[in-house]
């Protein structure tokens, strides 16, 4: 009896043991097919690289010689003695470069030592080595991230030989000095380190090789439990099995957590060099390769930017290490621990989600999934650094003020900002809400809200098409009311609740005269005007409502840079883009469509608009905004303001930009803000800070100018200086003249007053 009980309680045990060593087994098995599937993406899947427009510097560029300067340390240019790729040396207003070898869309330019003179102005000339005159240079294109195939993650893929050879060599001296000879892990100090935590009683201290640490930054968690120790030392080894050394390097040194950016983890070197230092991992010195290695252990802890001190001592601590070991030699170490950080601040602009969304968009729908699947792409795209720093830094002074103006001051307002290049329908900076630098919702791109009297040029524009209508045609301020298809009574109403009479169409749209507008949209008909939002390149059109005619539409803010993009390119639409070109990894062009131009809308009918919108800064609802933009600079805009002042806007362009500012409530309650009020101070805040050209086309032949009252509509004695406007008409139109003087009205110089003394207590 007792005898079979044993042997059943072998059988049992032999049993359970054969179970657990299953189990084990299916469970290694698992970790392997884990390890051979996953890390060989990681190892050898090249991103693609997203890269801004390339500054093109020619005499006569609007750029300082210190603005030219922060562009060279923008890119990591070093001040010295100008001999290697990526220094330069100033003297004065001289500067000597020795551009780096870059990647544009067309090619590849090779180092290039070039001389710039540039006074406090502009730059004045360009010169190659030998002095011969250059017509232009260009500063290779900022990499603006990273878009990587496997994880969706933001990092630069370093080869090895891209490595400074003196990191591997310092990584290995101190985090793991045995790499090269263990299988994985270091039996040794995993004695050392389990004797240690089982006198305390929990994990207190690591032995973890350069393979273990890998293993935990790409597989697992951080958790600090003895399972989760046993699981790493198996993988580690598993890996060691799979790769040789110079591998599982070089793929620590592409993966390894070193800081935070806001919400972006910073991994491997390749991105930490150009956090820390803002030049390429290649270009690294000594110090600054000690500093790395030296905060893998701690990237919080040991933060150079809040932690100098700290940071400092530990990357002597890592140079001293380096010399004791003959990484370095004393002489070499001594120098480098007495050189400074050589952290550079962390630029406002060196991470745009907004517009990288925009650029992730575009190629999506632009190119097939296939060819976007191919390692090593460049894209390059139509971000100006300089205009999109523009724009933060419109954001960051100016909704603070905004926020102690709104109505409900517990919320604090949203906004969206888009810069474009007419012309050539370029995107050259976004801003998806007040936070630039955070990634989430896109308003630029994604909220729909209504535009209010941002509509009115469309409907100005319907009108000026028939033929029947031009600057100085009479409209009617006065009540309106319309039967609406479910029997009710429609009775719109002006901004200020009064009604003017009789007043010419330029002042209706300058000063956004709601009645005036509603009168002149039924007259022409909602159909029309409907279709005129198709024809500009809105991708359906809005119901033909009467509340349209008053801007019952919502409107994504780049929709908005649409359609107004169609009139300040003089009425020809061209699709809005973020992204310039892709090329594979040889340098070889990806197919995609070609932007097409054509005719938006009648470019004569075009042109006397935009004069009226000019009217419209000089003096109507964007005059506010108009007094802080460069004497002299002649531009053209609308301000619009939605129901319950709800949502403030801003379009309006210059000769060579477009700016389209939305501010408002995500949840869309009142702001208390009209567009003039919320949006136009961001909008001219922006336009001021970008280099600009007037506005300014020549009169299609079949126009002249007209000298009309802004009051009546009627020519006028040129004398009465305050009430006289040019406006254009078709040729040999019969306009009614006055002798009589109309001084400004009571209304608009008191509205006068009161913006001259918000800009005063601003």
């Amino acid at each position: 009896m007792n005898h079979d009980r044993q042997s059943r309680r072998r059988r049992i045990v032999l049993g359970a043991l054969l179970i657990a060593l299953a189990a084990a087994f299916i469970y290694i098995g698992w970790l392997e097919y884990v390890i051979t599937s996953q890390f060989k993406d990681l190892q050898w899947s090249v991103p693609t690289q997203v890269y801004a427009r390339p500054l093109e510097l020619r005499a006569e560029l609007p750029l300082s010689a210190d603005d030219f300067e922060q562009e060279l340390k923008r890119r990591g240019y070093r001040a010295s003695r100008a001999t290697q790729s990526g220094t330069y040396r100033r003297r004065g207003s001289r500067f000597e470069i020795v551009l780096r070898k870059a990647r544009f869309a067309d090619g590849i330019r090779e180092p290039l030592s070039v001389r710039v003179v540039a006074n406090r102005n502009a730059i004045v000339s360009l010169q190659d080595a030998q002095g011969r005159e250059l017509p232009e240079v260009l500063l290779e294109p900022l990499l603006i991230g990273n878009l990587f195939p496997v994880r969706g993650e933001d990092r630069i893929i370093v080869p090895p030989g891209d490595v400074p050879v003196q990191l591997p060599a310092a990584l290995k001296a101190i985090e793991d000095r045995n790499f090269d000879t263990h299988g994985g892990i270091d039996l040794m100090a995993i004695l050392r380190a389990a004797r240690a935590n089982l006198r305390a009683g929990r994990v207190e201290q690591g032995a973890s090789t350069l393979t273990q640490q890998l293993v935990k930054s790409y597989f697992l968690d951080q958790s600090r439990s003895f399972r989760r120790k046993a699981r790493e030392a198996i993988m580690a080894m598993q890996l060691e099995s799979h790769y040789t050394k110079t591998q599982l390097m070089n793929a620590y040194i592409n993966e390894i957590y070193l800081g935070q950016d806001g919400e972006r983890a910073i991994h491997g070197f390749g991105l930490a060099s150009r956090f820390y230092f803002g030049k390429p991992l290649d270009e690294l010195v000594l110090s600054e390769v000690a500093l790395l290695v030296g905060i893998v252990r701690g990237p919080s802890y040991y933060n150079p930017r809040a932690q100098p001190e700290r940071a400092i001592a530990r990357r002597n601590f890592v140079l001293a290490r380096l010399a004791e070991l003959k990484v370095v030699t004393e002489k070499e170490a001594a120098a480098a621990a007495k050189a400074p950080l050589g952290v550079v601040p962390r630029v406002a602009g060196s991470y745009y989600p907004a517009y990288f969304e925009y650029v992730r968009r575009q190629l999506q729908r632009d190119y097939h999934r296939k060819d976007l699947n191919q390692a090593g792409l460049k894209v390059f795209t139509n971000l100006d650094p300089r205009v999109q720093e523009a724009a933060e830094r419109a954001v960051g002074e100016e909704l603070p003020r905004l926020d102690a103006r709104q109505k409900s001051r517990k919320r604090r307002l949203e906004n969206a900002l888009i810069v474009t290049m007419p012309e050539s329908g370029d995107v050259v900076a976004m801003v998806g809400g007040r936070k630039p630098q955070v990634a989430g919702f896109n308003r630029a791109l994604d909220a729909k809200r209504p535009i209010g009297s941002l509509v009115k040029p469309v409907v100005y524009l319907a009108a000026l098409e028939t033929g029947q209508y031009h600057a100085a045609s009479p409209l009617n301020d006065g009540p309106v009311e319309v039967r609406l298809a479910d029997g009710k009574n429609w009775r719109p109403q002006n901004f200020d609740r009064v009604t003017l009479g009789p007043l010419p169409l330029v002042r209706a749209l300058a000063d956004s005269r709601n009645l005036a507008t509603v009168q002149l949209g039924l007259e022409v008909g909602l159909a029309p005007v409907a279709r005129k939002f198709s024809a500009l390149g809105l991708d359906r059109e809005p119901a033909q409502v009467p509340s349209l005619l008053l801007g019952a539409v919502e409107l994504t803010p780049v929709e908005v840079a649409q359609i107004y993009n169609a009139f300040a390119n003089g009425g020809k639409h061209r699709p809005l883009r973020a992204v310039q070109s892709v090329t594979t990894s040889d340098g070889s062009p990806l197919q995609a469509p070609q932007p097409a131009l054509r005719a938006a809308a009648n470019p004569i009918a075009v042109y006397q608009l935009n004069r009226m919108l000019a009217e419209v800064m000089i003096r109507g609802t964007g005059r506010a905004g108009a007094a802080r933009l460069p004497a002299g600079l002649v531009t053209a805009g609308k301000s619009g303001t939605s129901s319950d002042l709800r949502d403030s806007w801003f379009a309006g362009f210059s000769g060579s930009h477009l700016v389209v500012a939305w501010v408002g409530h995500d949840d869309n309650s009142p702001t208390g803000l009209t567009g003039s009020q919320g949006a136009l101070p961001l909008w001219s805040n922006v336009m001021s800070e970008i280099a600009q050209k007037s506005w300014h086309v020549p009169m299609p032949a079949s126009l002249e100018e007209a000298r009309i009252s802004y009051a009546s509509g009627l020519v006028t004695d040129p004398d009465c200086v305050q009430d006289v406007i040019p406006v254009a008409v078709p040729r040999g139109t019969l306009l009614e003249h006055t002798d009589e003087c109309y001084p400004p009205d009571f209304d608009t110089l008191a509205e006068r007053v009161r913006n001259w003394w918000e800009r005063l207590i601003d």
